[in-house]
């Protein structure tokens, strides 16, 4: 069963263990619609690099992995830049190993580790839009996750694509919309990634063409 996301403690952002640049960094004046784009085959790109028993946040396998040996808690980091809505943040995501019951996906508006907006689906087939203010954690799109079509299940890569745009947030898979919802309490900051266990441990998940658009 799915865990509500106010009722759970969540751990600091591994990026802030791992010196990352702050997050009000400005990003670099784009040439196209591009405000930033990763396929991770730069270990020096600037994303967390924490190695620890129980989670991983570090680059693999010409990608980015996140994995979380501890039940019932969930994991982020972020790009260390700022960037102002409206924003399309889109990757890949693959689940490696792991349980089906989680949660994975992208987080924008970040302000630090207590405030902003995340769009999180599952690989059985679940989604919520969410977020988290003043270090209080409130689900928006739902009570809590639900579940949606147009996610593929397990193992099988998705598409996710976060659209934040001044309090309308937008959250899709494969293409296809699976939360909305509308929240104006945040509209610039950081963006990043983020993954979460329920009862069981052992989620490994592996990211890829993370990329920050302006739509």
């Amino acid at each position: 069963m799915k865990r509500a996301f106010f009722a759970i403690a969540v751990v600091v952002a591994a990026s802030l263990a791992c010196g990352l640049p702050s997050p009000s960094t400005p990003a670099p004046q784009p040439t196209s619609n591009i405000l930033f784009a990763d396929d991770f085959s730069n270990t020096s790109s600037g994303w967390a690099r924490l190695n620890e028993d129980s989670k991983i946040a570090d680059y693999a396998n010409g990608g980015y992995r996140m994995w979380l040996n501890t039940a019932q808690y969930d994991i982020w980091t972020y790009t260390g830049k700022s960037y102002i809505d409206p924003v399309s943040i889109e990757v890949d995501a693959t689940k490696t190993a792991g349980p089906d019951n989680n949660d994975f996906g992208i987080i924008c508006d970040f302000q630090d580790s207590d405030n902003f907006f995340f769009g999180l689906i599952s690989s059985d087939g679940y989604a919520l839009i969410g977020k988290k203010q003043g270090g209080t954690t409130t689900p928006l799109s739902a009570e809590q996750m639900v579940p949606v079509d147009g996610i593929n299940p397990g193992n099988i890569t998705n598409h996710v694509k976060f659209v934040c745009n001044n309090g309308s947030l937008n959250l899709y898979a494969n293409g296809s919309l699976v939360a909305s919802a509308s929240d104006t309490t945040f509209s610039s900051g950081d963006v990043g990634l983020r993954v979460g266990t329920y009862d069981e441990a052992g989620l490994d998940m592996l990211f890829d063409n993370f990329i920050v658009l302006k739509p």
